[in-house]
């Protein structure tokens, strides 16, 4: 149909002519109310941004010192953090002098991915950023797939 009968076509119907798909040969168009088609748009975005899966970064912070019943706290948080597809923080927290031996708190981090090595992956290395040692991991998709086989 061409474009000017699809327009008087429209027009007789009091409705409006909307171009569906132009990069078609020949291009796609439909006779329908603009606003409903608006609104049919906007409900398919909402519909998307709901399926679509929002990963937050949970934060859990341990000292340089912690024992290994609340470091196993820690990591039952962590690995329940992990379960649900949220990328975990660490955080070891230095005060006052104990930044001088920043080797504890590497140590901490290291027993913590030492433990969790089954179910995530590092994606940040431990980093000192002032009197605090980061450290980021995530969930590995691979090793959560082969242990449900």
């Amino acid at each position: 149909m061409s474009k000017a009968e699809a327009l008087n076509l429209a027009r007789e119907q009091e409705l409006d002519l909307v171009e569906v798909a132009g990069q078609a040969v020949p291009p796609v168009a439909k006779i329908i109310d603009f606003n409903k088609f608006l609104y049919q748009q906007s409900k398919k975005k909402q519909e998307e941004k709901k399926k679509a899966k929002v990963t937050e970064t949970k934060e859990v912070r341990f000292g340089p010192h912690t024992q290994e019943n609340d470091l196993q706290i820690g990591v039952d948080k962590i690995r329940g953090f992990l379960d649900e597809g949220n990328k975990v923080k660490l955080v070891v927290k230095f005060k006052g002098r104990q930044i001088i031996h920043p080797e504890f708190g590497y140590n901490v981090l290291k027993r913590v991915t030492e433990i969790l090595a089954d179910v995530s992956k590092v994606d940040k290395e431990p980093n000192l950023m002032g009197k605090q040692l980061m450290m980021v991991l995530s969930p590995d998709k691979k090793k959560n797939k082969t242990e449900g086989e």
